[in-house]
């Protein structure tokens, strides 16, 4: 059984698209980039505020989601907890395929990078809650889904990254 977490907050357009910083952070000045710098690691927090990596990794799915939204996907479900793990954003593309979305963020490209850290276990994890999410769909819904794939967007040094069909089930 899946089970799917909080809906996604609209986002809001500010200022051409930017976000005001002042909205996540709760102060300082606006900003133009696509993801906050101060949000690359949690050493750059302000005194008193202790960041989670659960909070920065909201963080950075919020930027991700904001991104492919801008890419014309559209979201489908967030945080979908099932037996085999977790999928980040479950999102449409424009075609009709289903895109399970997986965000990564490093602070450096140490060991690989972001892209790296996806390795063989964790592809398949992603499978097997893609696979228990796709089931539970089809039973309530009573649809055979169409088709899917798995794209990564990885966050390194201040920039984001969106690998299409990153992998494949049948990959080794």
């Amino acid at each position: 059984m899946c089970h799917v977490g909080p809906a996604a907050t609209p986002h809001r357009a500010d200022r051409g698209g930017a976000r005001d910083e002042r909205e996540d952070e709760g102060g300082g000045e606006g900003r133009s980039d696509n993801f906050s710098a101060r949000a690359r690691s949690n050493a750059g927090t302000r005194a008193g505020e202790c960041r989670t990596r659960r909070e920065i990794g909201a963080r950075f799915e919020q930027h991700a989601l904001v991104y492919l939204q801008r890419q014309r996907l559209v979201l489908v479900a967030r945080n979908v907890h099932c037996r085999g793990g977790e999928l980040d954003l479950v999102m449409r593309d424009r075609d009709g395929t289903l895109v399970f979305v997986e965000v990564r963020a490093r602070a450096r490209r140490g060991y690989g990078g972001a892209a790296a850290s996806v390795g063989w276990h964790k592809r398949q994890r992603l499978l097997l809650a893609a696979r228990d999410y796709l089931a539970a769909r089809a039973q309530a819904h009573e649809a055979v889904p169409g088709a899917c794939r798995f794209d990564l967007v990885t966050f390194e040094g201040g920039r984001l990254t969106w690998l299409r069909d990153a992998f494949r089930a049948d990959d080794e």
